[in-house]
């Protein structure tokens, strides 16, 4: 028996997890997917999950306020810099240490293939990825300490203290999975339209 290394999509497509093709790449199947998995393996207070779909509007919303200039198409990379979890899942830091190196591997051909689909360079500068990991990061923190059962001082030290604006000024949007597929399906269109 051959193992299968390719996951089919509503959309029909077959994206091969080794080698993915930018041709099979849906930006309905990444909403719909990334609405679907859970952040915190789905420890979170409130009556829906928190999903990646929602994290990534607020991660776009974040590099937005802190990088106002930047033009459209890193706003869309913001948005998509968690998109690969709509077909590997929503992991932990502490599991993918321990998966190690192909989860990375896997997850950085994946971005790769995402990105030239929606026109945006493979690897993007590291000066953006920077900006974008801090917006991440900030919103991990809030995630923490609003929903995820953290204390201040456990997200200080594991995410750093959000400078930017207060903590308690960062929204946290729990939403129907079709709600917030919508809504992030309607900003990727704008960043597109805006490119």
């Amino acid at each position: 028996m051959t193992e299968r290394a390719w996951q089919r999509m509503l959309s029909g497509r077959r994206l091969d997890l080794l080698d993915p093709s930018p041709l099979d790449v849906e930006i309905e199947d990444i909403a719909h997917g990334l609405a679907f998995v859970a952040r915190w393996n789905g420890q979170t207070r409130g009556e829906w999950p928190y999903s990646v779909a929602e994290h990534s509007l607020l991660v776009d919303d974040l590099f937005h306020e802190m990088n106002p200039k930047s033009p459209a198409r890193w706003r869309l990379a913001a948005l998509l810099h968690d998109a690969p979890e709509y077909v590997i899942g929503d992991m932990i830091s502490p599991v993918k240490s321990a998966v190690g190196p192909g989860y990375k591997a896997m997850d950085m051909r994946l971005t790769a293939a995402v990105h030239q689909r929606f026109g945006l360079p493979p690897v993007i500068p590291m000066t953006v990825k920077q900006r974008i990991k801090r917006a991440d990061r900030i919103s991990a923190w809030a995630e923490a300490v609003r929903i995820a059962g953290f204390t201040k001082a456990e997200a200080n030290r594991l995410f750093g203290a959000p400078r930017h604006k207060p903590a308690e000024a960062i929204r946290i949007d729990l939403r129907p999975p079709s709600v917030v597929k919508d809504a992030f399906l309607d900003r990727f269109a704008q960043h597109m339209a805006a490119m």
